[in-house]
């Protein structure tokens, strides 16, 4: 009997978790890059966003529908003018989680060294 593999595409997957839609938007360059001009220059139209990179426009508004979807920026309309902003409140949330999972494993490496050192040290003898 053959096994089948699963092949997924990576559009295809759907991200539910808000942490998952957060880490996947910040796991693009394009996206980070965004996020950056946001944080230094406030509110962008689209076609700010659009003017430092040599993609086309339907590009950058496919990753700031990543962006939006994830709730790292919200948009204002104003007539045929699309402004972002950022919103910090999903970054907090995943540095909260990278934070908590960092002091488990400095823990968790500090035991080992600890453990490792001591099956160094030579038994004492009778």
């Amino acid at each position: 009997m053959c096994s089948r593999q699963s092949i997924y595409s990576h559009m295809a997957i759907q991200y539910q978790v808000p942490l998952d839609r957060t880490f996947h938007a910040l796991g693009d360059g394009t996206r980070r890059q965004i996020i950056a001009i946001l944080a230094k220059n406030g509110a962008c139209s689209a076609t700010e966003l659009h003017a430092p990179f040599e993609v086309a426009q339907p590009t950058i508004s496919k990753h700031l529908k990543v962006l939006e979807k994830a709730g790292l920026v919200s948009r204002e309309i104003d007539g045929r003018t699309h402004r972002f902003r950022l919103q910090p409140e999903p970054m907090n949330e995943a540095e909260d989680w990278i934070e908590r999972h960092k002091a488990f494993w400095e823990g968790s490496l500090k035991r080992l060294d600890g453990y490792l050192k001591s099956m160094e040290e030579p038994e004492s003898q009778p």
